[in-house]
């Protein structure tokens, strides 16, 4: 076995840090929906069952964001796919596009629940709290591969990183803000309070509304961060990830009003 700076060599097999993060934050998630789903009367193995269509699809959707958005930090372009049609695979090389991995990863569930004949409302709650835990955990992904870094900054958690990851702009420019710990430590808050509020007992909240809490939560969090952000997805001078997550936040909040409003 040996440990190098990308990941670990076992024999001919090489695991990348990035994927084996991925796959941890996976699993957490995974885990604390279970825990949220047994008193919904889901078992265990109808969520190591979802797993597959969750993790496929949302894979597929986040690489899918990056090649068509990729980050200016990642050096590549749209067009530089379409000439390298064999890097769109590459995932364990990093560019995982969080948007695209949400909306992929709903949309295998979807299918999922379909096939169970399952609630996809209820069941989503059930996931709610795990999204933001399995996001915290792989942001730690964009630190191995030193993605996902803010504006230069000389605080004292800035995080440095080497001349061949920086933006061409600030290339003298050696420390910036940690900007997936940001990220990260807001998905663990937002983790806390969707568990504490389906547990609570003085909160009835209707089927689905948990999981649209999320779609709020997580989306205004994401809007602000991405002021910070240098290598913005832009197209036609609109930073997409930012207008994505603007909308999103507003819609769900439109429908979690409307929903909670008739039941009153």
């Amino acid at each position: 076995m040996q440990f190098v700076r990308e990941g670990i060599i076992i024999g001919p097999l090489f695991l990348h840090y990035y994927g084996l993060i991925i796959m941890l934050g996976v699993l957490a998630g995974v885990s604390l929906s279970i825990q949220m789903g047994k008193k919904r009367g889901y078992t265990p193995d109808d969520y190591w069952d979802m797993i597959p269509w969750m993790l496929i699809l949302g894979i597929l959707g986040a690489r899918l964001w990056h090649v068509l958005m990729p980050s200016r930090s990642s050096g590549l372009t749209f067009s530089w796919y379409l000439q390298h049609p064999g890097e769109i695979l590459a995932v364990w090389k990093g560019g995982l596009g969080i948007p695209g991995g949400v909306l992929g990863g709903c949309f295998g569930i979807w299918i999922f629940c379909r096939r169970k004949k399952f609630p996809y409302a209820d069941f989503m709650d059930t996931i709610a709290p795990g999204l933001p835990l399995g996001q915290a955990i792989g942001r730690w992904g964009n630190f191995v591969n030193q993605e996902l870094y803010g504006r230069p900054s000389t605080l004292p958690w800035a995080i440095t990183i080497d001349p061949l990851y920086r933006i061409p702009e600030y290339a003298e420019i050696s420390t910036y803000h940690p900007l997936f710990l940001y990220e990260s430590l807001y998905n663990l808050a937002v983790c806390f309070c969707l568990y504490r509020l389906d547990q609570s007992e003085s909160v009835k909240l209707k089927q689905g509304s948990l999981f649209l809490i999320y779609l709020i939560a997580y989306p205004v969090g994401r809007f602000f961060l991405e002021f910070l952000r240098l290598d913005t997805a832009q197209v036609g001078g609109i930073n997409m990830n930012q207008m994505v997550m603007a909308v999103t936040a507003i819609i769900a909040s439109i429908v979690l009003f409307i929903r909670e409003k008739k039941r009153d």
